[in-house]
């Protein structure tokens, strides 16, 4: 088998996985997989730079993933950044701090890549399922933007666009530098209205309605899971392929823009540094939802990062990989 390490570096956390690929089955064998909030991107959309105290944080998370790669033995180590890192004026400094500790330039990839990425991990293992119709819409709601794409065995289309949970929370629930708590009606209509133009945008591209099962990636989702499930701690094997209705989750999101910071915090399987942005991103599910009807979102805890390993591992793209 060859060993190979994975990083995927977005607006809101950098994430690690290392997994063994086999030759035979073609399959990932995970052997570490772990998550950081570093907020990236905090203050990106405004100053479009990375704040200093951001980088710090996200250098620390790479010197903690470095010593799991070499503990682990890995073969191959692949860096990808993604929205924040696209978006800022000092990206060189990012860059330059990423390959001084791994050992490895990060891939500043576009949001197209990000996309088909995205595809490859949370569509692999859903091959031969005759549960789930086809074509799949997969939506990744990262922290700086959202991924959409529509396909089948391959992509069919792909766009992303610059609406995610931090940059949603900080252009619109954001004043004098202190998230409101809760927001105002005011606040959540104008963020509604941003991702509504921003689901214009990529239904240029991307035939969304013509989906048949949508695919939910990404912290925002995977904890409307855990809250819709009631989970006593964040569980990745409950939450991995669970089905969230459409009502369920209407109901979460109005709760989360209703809830104080104290209250979202007590949930038990939030995460700390998910408790200021989670109500921007429940927000984006919902209206996606709205928008093509989904009845359900399946949930996958596989996404971008295990499309980066697997084409690591196969030396394939993400469209000839499926």
């Amino acid at each position: 088998m060859t060993r190979v390490a994975a990083v995927d570096c977005g607006t809101n956390s950098i994430r690690l996985l290392v997994a063994d690929a086999d030759p035979v089955t073609g399959e990932l064998v995970d052997l570490d997989r772990r998550m950081t909030i570093v907020r990236l991107g905090q203050g990106v959309d405004r100053t479009g730079r990375l704040a200093p105290e951001a980088l710090e944080r996200t250098f620390a998370a790479c010197r903690e993933y470095a010593a799991v790669i070499k503990e682990h033995g890995a073969e191959r180590l692949r860096f990808v950044a993604t929205s924040a890192s696209r978006d800022a004026e000092n990206r060189d400094e990012f860059v330059r701090g990423v390959l001084d500790i791994l050992g490895v330039e990060p891939e500043v990839i576009t949001g197209d890549q990000e996309a088909e990425f995205s595809f490859t991990g949370a569509t692999g293992e859903l091959k031969g399922r005759d549960d789930l119709a086809r074509p799949y819409l997969v939506v990744d709601i990262g922290g700086g933007s959202t991924e959409f794409v529509v396909g089948a065995e391959r992509v069919r289309a792909a766009r992303s666009v610059d609406v995610g949970c931090v940059r949603m929370t900080e252009r619109h629930l954001v004043r004098e530098g202190v998230v409101s708590d809760p927001p105002t009606e005011e606040q959540v209509a104008a963020m509604r209205a941003d991702i509504e133009a921003a689901l214009d945008l990529a239904e240029e591209t991307v035939p969304l309605r013509e989906a048949r099962t949508l695919v939910g990636l990404a912290g925002s989702v995977t904890t409307v899971s855990a809250i819709a499930q009631e989970l006593p701690a964040y569980d990745p094997a409950r939450i991995h392929h669970s089905r969230i209705s459409r009502d369920r989750v209407a109901e979460i999101t109005g709760w989360l823009l209703r809830s104080t910071h104290a209250e979202r915090a007590a949930i038990p399987s939030m995460h700390p540094g998910r408790v200021d942005v989670i109500g921007a991103g429940a927000l984006v599910l919902l209206a996606i939802m709205d928008r093509t009807a989904a009845p359900e979102v399946l949930v996958s805890e596989h996404d971008i990062l295990d499309g980066i390993a697997y084409e690591l591992a196969y030396g394939v793209t993400c469209r000839d990989a499926l």
